[in-house]
């Protein structure tokens, strides 16, 4: 395949206006002529891109014409098991960029990192094309902003990869708690404690065969050394410059059942977050290891809504043989990872257990009603799209946003603390000045508690403490911290801004 120039941002916001144009011209709205297939771009052919070939493959109303990635390994690999399924094969692309210039493509699915996500959107919207962007929607809070502004401008239909939306037993279990079922919920839990292992150490690796790095990087900067990790592909979700950790990874799943369940559509007044990336030196019994990841694998980060709270929990070193003894009940397990969101009413508990089960318990714990049963999110995206009706969506622009900032917010206030080694006395003292309706004191005693059974020695500081940010939910600024408000953004590369206001 003969390799493809380069386009500056002049040039391509010129050829996308002109395509988006011809795309009118050639292929009329799906809601005129609901008979027609929708032709589709997989922007990223890794493992969640495998879910979103998966669906579309699965859905009659639309056809895979373009797989994008920059390892052609995994694209050539994608584009075989789509056509061994659908009969064509689809084109292959290393710039997405030429899928947005293409009149005949009339939605993308993005399962690129991170850091690609919001400008890939917008790219796309601004070329006219409808896209499914997987969680978080952003890698910072301006980036989501983004996005909902781009979705109402280009009037396109933009889906959040938040896939519980569209889950049935959510859907059932967030109406129970709204018809007051477990009395008054003032408070919600999002637990991600879930294994993560060090991704090596720290160093200066080659960059995979056939990869163009500085196309990966995109909208990032480029680093020196370039790849710091021993695994090229997925690791980077533990490091800053392109992923959010796993608050920014899992979380946003978690953080949105728990914002739904509130009842909160806006953002937090309040954050403050502890933590650290612990626990790999005392696994490998070396006191200088270094692990490559700089996002925390031990977090807790407190939100105050004003009259709600969301407090949520990161652990990312073995959860096996927990001491949390009402999470073990509600769980229904002592062992291994709790991924979910609890509910905590005047008159009982919802859990969210899984994506497709959820259960509810009366105060002593006795269940009361469970809820079971799945969804099909991107069937939903694709429904919208045909029905040109945004109210069709289970998650949209706005509602990703607001998952994704809950995420950005925690770790903007971890980020700040890094260097601040606090003890257990001194984040004590902390999280009292936080309305959080939590007991944040048993909160802290557990995560200690974790660390001292996972070999972390507690007796020297070593989580880190974030300074108690406060902030605007209208205007999204910090209205107590400069340095927190510089991280609403990033530093951005030349031809791969992602714009903001009036210049989306």
């Amino acid at each position: 395949m003969p390799q493809r120039p380069k386009l500056n941002r002049r040039h391509f916001v010129a050829a996308t206006t002109v395509a988006a144009a011809s795309a009118a011209a050639v292929r009329p709205s799906l809601a005129q002529s609901a008979n027609e297939t929708m032709n589709v771009a997989i922007i990223g052919a890794g493992g969640r891109g495998g879910s979103h070939v998966s669906a579309f493959l699965g859905n009659d109303k639309t056809r895979i014409t373009h797989v994008v990635d920059i390892d052609p390994k995994a694209a050539s690999q994608r584009a075989g098991q789509i056509e061994k399924e659908q009969g064509k094969r689809p084109e292959i692309v290393t710039d997405m960029r030429r899928v947005f210039d293409d009149a005949s493509v009339d939605a993308i699915s993005t399962a690129t990192p991170n850091h690609w996500h919001a400008l890939c959107g917008v790219w796309a919207m601004q070329a006219g094309k409808d896209c499914y962007i997987e969680k978080p929607i952003c890698h910072n809070i301006a980036e989501g902003r983004a996005l909902v502004e781009a979705a109402k401008k280009y009037k396109r239909i933009c889906q959040v990869g938040t896939q519980s939306r569209s889950s049935a037993a959510v859907q059932e279990a967030v109406k129970f708690i709204a018809e007051g079922n477990i009395g008054e919920v003032k408070l919600a839990r999002g637990l991600c404690y879930k294994r993560r292992k060090s991704i090596g150490p720290l160093g200066d690796y080659p960059i995979p065969e056939g990869i163009d790095f500085a196309l990966w990087t995109g909208p990032a900067t480029i680093t020196d050394p370039k790849v710091t990790r021993q695994r090229f592909h997925y690791d980077w979700h533990w490091q800053r410059h392109y992923g959010n950790g796993d608050l920014g990874n899992q979380g946003p799943h978690q953080t949105d059942i728990a914002r739904w369940g509130l009842g909160v559509d806006r953002h937090p007044e309040q954050i403050i977050s502890y933590g650290g990336r612990l626990g790999y030196r005392a696994e490998r019994k070396d006191p200088t290891y270094i692990d490559a990841g700089d996002t925390a694998n031990t977090e807790v980060s407190i939100y105050d809504y004003g009259d709600k709270c969301l407090v949520f929990e990161t652990r990312g070193l073995s959860v096996d043989n927990s001491a949390d003894e009402e999470l073990n009940k509600l769980f229904g397990s002592t062992k291994g990872n709790k991924i979910g969101v609890v509910f905590y009413g005047t008159d009982g508990y919802v859990v969210q257990k899984t994506y497709s089960h959820c259960i509810a318990y009366d105060k002593d714990m006795n269940v009361i009603k469970e809820f079971k049963g799945g969804g099909d999110h991107f069937g939903n995206f694709v429904d919208a799209c045909n029905r040109r009706d945004t109210d069709v969506l289970n998650a949209d622009a706005m509602t990703g946003h607001l998952s994704a900032g809950v995420s950005h917010l925690g770790n903007i206030s971890y980020y700040l603390g890094e260097k601040n080694k606090a003890s257990a006395d001194q984040i004590s003292e902390a999280v009292a000045k936080i309305p959080s309706l939590d007991d944040n004191q048993a909160t802290l005693a557990r995560t200690m508690q974790h660390l001292k059974d996972n070999g972390v020695d507690t007796n020297g500081s070593p989580l880190s403490l974030g300074p108690l940010l406060k902030f605007d939910p209208e205007a999204e600024r910090f209205t107590n911290n400069d340095e927190a408000n510089k991280m609403l953004t990033r530093e951005y590369r030349e031809g791969f801004v992602c714009p903001t206001g009036d210049k989306v």
